[in-house]
């Protein structure tokens, strides 16, 4: 005779919830063409800072680097010598595709906005002394500094987000001591950033023990 089987046996198995993926690790992946054209796009985009359609591009558009990944890249960038966004491109396009992702990302980043500004400069050398022109290149910066604004505003929301109290109060200490106070920027970040680097080291240490 035939044993009966309960309920319980005959109902499916629960379904095992796959790994999430680490928020650090992006699904996709550009390749070197891609790479070429977001930077060329950022910099046609971006007159008077890229920083802000770059941060805008890789972190809300293509979602190649999480907010706190663009955040530690951009600071790295800082202490290398050249300019931060130029060395942001080389950095991000070598994280992605080595050497040759360096190359494309830093050509699709220089290539069109030097074409565009060797144009624009023969232009204001024969009609720079207008005042309608000069009228409106101080409107452009103004826009320029409002989008600057913006984005660093929006670096500024993981800090905020993780209650990072001893980010911030660093961050405003290096905003008075060179924005207000006007001390050099390399006696600033000698002091700001071994003495960042060492409270970070023992918060951690306190909350592991």
């Amino acid at each position: 005779m035939p044993s009966k089987k309960s309920p319980a046996s005959e109902s499916p198995p629960a379904a095992v919830p796959a790994p999430d993926l680490p928020a650090s690790h992006p699904p996709n992946q550009p390749g070197l063409l891609e790479l070429f054209v977001a930077f060329a796009k950022m910099s046609l985009a971006g007159f008077g800072g890229v920083l802000v359609w770059a941060r805008r591009g890789i972190v809300d558009q293509h979602r190649w680097m999480t907010a706190e990944e663009f955040n530690e890249t951009f600071a790295l960038c800082h202490f290398l010598p050249g300019p931060n966004i130029v060395n942001l491109s080389v950095v991000f396009g070598s994280r992605f595709r080595g050497i040759a992702g360096g190359i494309a990302a830093f050509a699709g980043l220089v290539g069109p906005p030097m074409v565009i500004a060797t144009i624009l400069a023969a232009l204001y050398a024969r009609y720079g002394e207008i005042d309608a022109l000069r009228r409106i290149l101080a409107g452009v910066s103004c826009a320029a500094v409002g989008l600057l604004m913006a984005v660093v505003f929006k670096m500024m929301m993981p800090l905020i987000k993780k209650r990072d109290l001893v980010g911030l109060v660093i961050l405003l200490a290096v905003f008075i001591a060179i924005g207000l106070l006007r001390l050099p920027l390399q006696t600033v970040l000698l002091v700001a950033v071994p003495l960042s680097l060492g409270v970070t080291y023992f918060l951690r240490q306190r909350v592991a023990a």
